[in-house]
């Protein structure tokens, strides 16, 4: 069993779509203009909108509700990535910190409120659990 594909339900997909591709470079498949991805090596980033949902099930899913989940993003260099992201980002929680597990992290939100962390390993450690 493999955890395929990560789906963010949304009111604005394109509003979503457009900051994912922003802060990934990654390019959107787009289904319909109720559903797309990205397709980020052997992981996926979905977008649905809240629209499809209330059709199938009302009220299995609310969007723009998330406060317990976080998106962890691996990226080479989270200090050099932060100022650029400063233009895309409205709402960062932390700046760059080394955390004590040895990940240089840094924690922001996407427009509906979810909790983003790009990080890097920093320590030796860190850097042998992710040369799998």
């Amino acid at each position: 069993m493999e955890l395929n594909t990560t789906r963010i339900i949304t009111d604005d997909v394109q509003r979503l779509v457009d900051f994912y591709q922003a802060i990934t470079g990654f390019t959107a498949d787009w289904q319909n203009e109720l559903f797309a991805e990205l397709h980020m090596g052997a992981s996926t980033l979905a977008f649905q909108s809240s629209a499809v949902i209330a059709q199938l099930s009302p009220g299995a899913a609310e969007a723009a509700s998330n406060r317990s989940v976080t998106l962890d993003f691996m990226v080479d260099d989270v200090d050099a990535l932060y100022p650029s992201l400063q233009a895309v980002v409205a709402d960062f929680v932390s700046k760059p910190t080394t955390m004590p597990w040895g990940n240089r992290s840094l924690l922001f939100r996407d427009p509906d409120g979810n909790l983003i962390n790009f990080f890097a390993p920093a320590s030796e450690a860190a850097r042998e659990r992710f040369a799998k």
